[in-house]
């Protein structure tokens, strides 16, 4: 497994375990809770890779977010060593930063346009050793949730 192919294949794999299921740290009950302290969203991803011919299946999960949204919905994730910084909003308009120690090593910018108060899309860009990813980012509010305790 040295070809190039093979190692971005590889990189993909590793963010695909590591990165993206940071999104459910603030993952909610399969219920929506009447009247909660948050927003329940459908929220989609789905992955590609420069050089890659395809892109990976999307991921869909349901995440508990704050109705402020003072970080990227499903927030920074600890436990894989990725966190956000420079979170701001400008309108229906969200960007932040995004830093995983790894393995891979990556670094990339997120933005996120809401569509109303119930849909938003958008995208994180990232960069590594490896090469460059694109997640696409969809979300669809369901109801309310009460969200976890940090």
């Amino acid at each position: 497994m040295s070809s190039p192919t093979a190692l971005r294949i590889a990189a993909v794999a590793t963010f695909v375990l590591l990165i993206v299921p940071g999104f459910e740290r603030t993952r909610a009950a399969e219920a929506p809770a009447a009247g909660g302290t948050g927003d329940l969203w459908s929220v989609t991803t789905q992955m590609s890779m420069e050089g890659m011919p395809m892109a990976l299946p999307a991921n869909t999960m349901k995440v508990c977010a704050s109705k402020d949204w003072t970080e990227p919905p499903g927030g920074a994730d600890e436990r894989r060593k990725c966190t956000n910084s420079d979170f701001k909003k400008d309108g229906p308009k969200a960007t932040w930063k995004v830093t995983c120690a790894g393995p891979p090593v990556m670094s990339g910018d997120g933005e996120i346009v809401r569509d109303g108060a119930d849909a938003y899309n958008g995208t994180i860009k990232f960069s590594s050793a490896d090469g460059n990813m694109t997640v696409k980012i969809s979300g669809r509010r369901l109801g309310g949730c009460d969200v976890p305790a940090k």
